[in-house]
């Protein structure tokens, strides 16, 4: 009998459906797993257009040839397939040749469209969908939108900034950065990229999206507008289990959530109608990448912190995980492997964190179904602080009912470990081990995640933080390359990855142009020196560049080596002036102006 049917017997087969996971969505409402956060922004614009998570479109019903499985024809919908469907059309002539079809392909593969796997060429499988335009959303590609882990999720119910427990369609009069259910002009985000287009009929009208045809748009904005025109109307709202509607739970990195979401804010109201459109997806790109880094390494150090303490830091304390950078791009072997070693510490911190979700969701199952607990009505959205530190009483038996819910892990702990100990003898010790762990919910959360496949667990947050920072991407916030290196004393050398946060230009710009705003609805932007951006860098993000991190001790020579690098950088972008050597006379200067204009909710 497998160790999961096992578990599944001695704890029931409902509480092992919901313990059985990597996930706790009152921590991070997202699946702990890889993502592409190049792919979020078309549904996040579905979610903001209709109020409902995205469901069936009819990307493979066009541009996929009729007969075979689904998989075969997921894998016949190629550019080369759809440049052909689209030759066909009104919008296309001329294009009807074999070398007009491949430029057309080129430019959708440009522009557009994304292969499975980040392939080169014509005949590979279409796996993605690029925000160049709102149209975008009338793609259904990834298939399943839950594959995109519920990141564009958690992004709507950050922005849209409700109050109950699903995002619900914002009211005819209420006033609203990013309004739900209500068209273009009442949401800055749909409006920055919905040029072109009205509305046509009725809100929930799938087809009600029209792009007028003289409208002056951009060749990727206009390649977008057409491959979506072709479909005929935007997707169906999700249906069956998954459910259509928006959770409102957000995590519990509540500073870093909210500091995102006015990052975002002011960066779209802010330079939306004067970057340039493809400079501008790519900065706001950075914007996503370092807001998610921000707050699943802020969720890290909180739920760390509560594994000791059972309680959740005020708000105004809460600090994200302090990584090096290495502002030379991998090019000083000594400030590269100083970067290397901070996100190292971070992985080995990080080990734990999947056995302290694993025990969060065992006190959650006990709690919930709690007479006594029920009564309190704590609420868990939109923050579920309370209840986490609730359960962090119990964790410790700060409250009545904790004694009856150890003793009862307790008991089937003992009961899991006399079924495990001949095929998991490992877990079984673990499970048994009360002399090296007195408390039963972590000796029961350490054996649960064993029998998941320990290093399983650690991969997907990992995976998670990979896919946060874009690693190795053009806007993202890292790189990483394969080395052989003994880990720990005592240990042989291993293959594995060292990771090390880089800031890519396209994060510079935006974290410079972001900071240079002004505050509130005020227009222009701030005098910002150098030495306020880097104390920045690391009070918001946790970002060091001329500081040491956090149990990592740095030469003075190697932070002076750092700044000076970053410095350099900054002026090659046109991002710093300064008339002398002065630290004083270093500031910021935007690349972009914004426009002196009121930009209010009026």
């Amino acid at each position: 009998m497998s160790s999961r049917a096992i578990v599944d017997e001695v704890l029931g087969r409902a509480m092992a459906r919901e313990v059985w996971t990597t996930s706790y969505d009152k921590v991070l409402p997202v699946t702990i797993q890889d993502f592409d956060l190049g792919a979020v922004l078309p549904a996040v614009f579905y979610m903001f257009r209709f109020g409902f998570r995205r469901g069936k479109g009819r990307f493979l019903e066009v541009f996929a040839p009729a007969g075979g499985t689904l998989r075969e024809r997921r894998q016949s919908a190629t550019i080369d397939q759809i440049s052909r469907r689209l030759s066909e059309t009104d919008g296309f002539e001329r294009f009807e040749g074999e070398v007009e079809r491949a430029i057309l392909g080129d430019l959708l593969l440009g522009f557009c469209l994304e292969n499975r796997g980040r392939e080169l060429g014509r005949r590979e499988q279409v796996q993605r969908v690029a925000p160049a335009h709102h149209m975008a959303s009338w793609v259904d590609l990834p298939g399943d939108v839950a594959n995109l882990r519920f990141v564009p999720e958690m992004i709507v119910s950050l922005l849209a900034d409700q109050k109950g427990e699903f995002v619900e369609q914002t009211g005819e009069d209420e006033r609203a950065w990013f309004a739900v259910g209500r068209g273009f002009e009442r949401n800055i985000l749909l409006e920055a990229f919905s040029q072109g287009m009205t509305l046509e009929g009725l809100l929930a009208d799938r087809s009600a999206d029209k792009f007028q045809e003289d409208s002056e748009v951009g060749l990727d904005q206009l390649l977008m507008v057409r491959l979506a025109q072709g479909l005929g109307q935007a997707p169906e709202k999700l249906k069956g289990k998954a459910g259509e509607r928006i959770s409102n739970q957000r995590p519990i990195a509540e500073k870093a959530a909210r500091e995102f979401s006015e990052d975002l804010r002011h960066f779209v109201r802010g330079y939306s109608a004067i970057i340039p459109r493809l400079a501008f997806v790519g900065l706001l790109e950075s914007c996503m990448a370092l807001g998610l880094t921000t707050i699943a390494t802020s969720a890290i150090e909180l739920l760390l912190e509560w594994a000791d303490t059972g309680m959740i830091r005020e708000r105004a304390d809460q600090r994200p995980s302090e990584l090096f950078v290495d502002c030379s791009n991998g090019m000083d072997r000594d400030l590269r492997a100083i970067a290397e070693r901070s996100f190292d510490d971070l992985v080995r911190r990080i080990e734990r964190f999947p056995i302290v979700l694993m025990a969060l969701r065992l006190l959650d199952h006990h709690a919930r179904h709690n007479s006594k607990i029920k009564k309190l009505a704590i609420p868990t959205w939109p923050y579920a602080t309370a209840w986490l530190n609730l359960l962090g009483d119990l964790l410790l038996k700060h409250r009545p009912e904790a004694g009856f819910i150890h003793e009862l892990l307790d008991q089937k702990a003992m009961e899991l470990a006399e079924r495990l100990e001949e095929d998991e003898p490992d877990a079984a010790s673990i499970l048994t081990n009360d002399g090296a762990q007195a408390n039963p919910v972590w000796r029961m959360a350490e054996a649960l995640t064993l029998l998941q496949e320990r290093k399983n667990a650690q991969g997907n947050v990992m995976s998670m933080i990979d896919s946060s920072l874009m690693v190795n991407r053009p806007n993202g916030l890292a790189l990483k390359r394969p080395v052989i290196r003994q880990l720990f004393p005592g240990e042989p050398k291993k293959k594995r990855d060292a990771r090390s946060l880089v800031l890519s230009d396209s994060a510079l710009d935006y974290l410079a142009h972001r900071h240079l705003l002004r505050s509130g609805d005020k227009p222009g932007h701030r005098p910002v020196s150098f030495h306020e951006f880097l104390r920045t860098l690391k009070d918001r993000h946790g970002f060091c560049v001329d500081a040491s991190p956090r149990n990592l001790p740095v030469s003075n020579e190697l932070l002076r080596a750092n700044r000076t690098a970053l410095e350099r950088r900054l002026r090659d972008l046109g991002l710093l002036v300064g008339v002398n050597d002065a630290e004083s006379m270093k500031r910021l200067r935007p690349r972009f102006e914004r426009p002196e204009k009121h930009h209010g909710l009026d």
